[in-house]
């Protein structure tokens, strides 16, 4: 696979669609070594990464399903049976996080953007080696208690959650935007 067909053919697998295995222990710290790899105005590395995976998931989707309960008490019981389960489909979850420093001269964008290249760069990576990934955020990447479970420092923010596995079924590609909707040419 050509760089130029993987961004071309590179699409999400939903986390429910994904299952075992995982990458191992060595693929996934080579994937990960180069995710890293991103544009890091001032290098100051404004990411960090969590790994969540077996039990820990569990317990993580039954912790936010009780926060979710406390902030909304008439919850259905399927939407907080889909908490709880949430981080369980695919084998592994990388939260990325980003980490800013608001004593940089370095615009906070900027470093949020290096982190949210991260999180790219392993669905890229993923796709690359036979994987399948799906990035998500939701309530829980904006949320102060999520933030305190995972340990977090007050300048430190959930870019998404990087589902990671197998894929178990064929997913079709979407459809994608036209190319000339979007692309213009500045003249003075």
């Amino acid at each position: 696979m050509t760089a130029l067909s993987l961004l071309q053919q590179r699409h999400s697998v939903p986390s429910r669609q994904l299952g075992a295995p995982a990458p191992d222990e060595a693929t996934l710290r080579e994937l990960l070594a180069a995710a890293i790899r991103v544009p890091d105005h001032g290098k100051l590395a404004p990411f960090r990464l969590i790994r969540l995976e077996g039990d820990a998931k569990l317990r993580f989707g039954e912790r936010l399903a009780e926060f979710a309960i406390r902030k909304q008490p008439e919850l259905s019981d399927a939407k907080r049976e889909k908490e709880q389960l949430r981080y369980t489909f695919a084998p592994l979850v990388i939260a990325v996080i980003a980490r800013l420093d608001a004593g940089s001269s370095v615009p906070e964008i900027e470093q949020r953007l290096s982190a949210g290249c991260v999180a790219y760069n392993i669905l890229l990576g993923a796709h690359a080696l036979g994987f399948g990934a799906q990035w998500l955020t939701g309530w829980a990447a904006y949320d102060p208690d999520v933030a305190t479970l995972l340990s977090l420092d007050p300048n430190e923010h959930v870019v998404g959650f990087v589902h990671l596995g197998t894929p178990q079924t064929e997913v079709p590609d979407r459809e994608r935007p036209a190319l000339d909707e979007l692309l213009s040419t500045w003249a003075p």
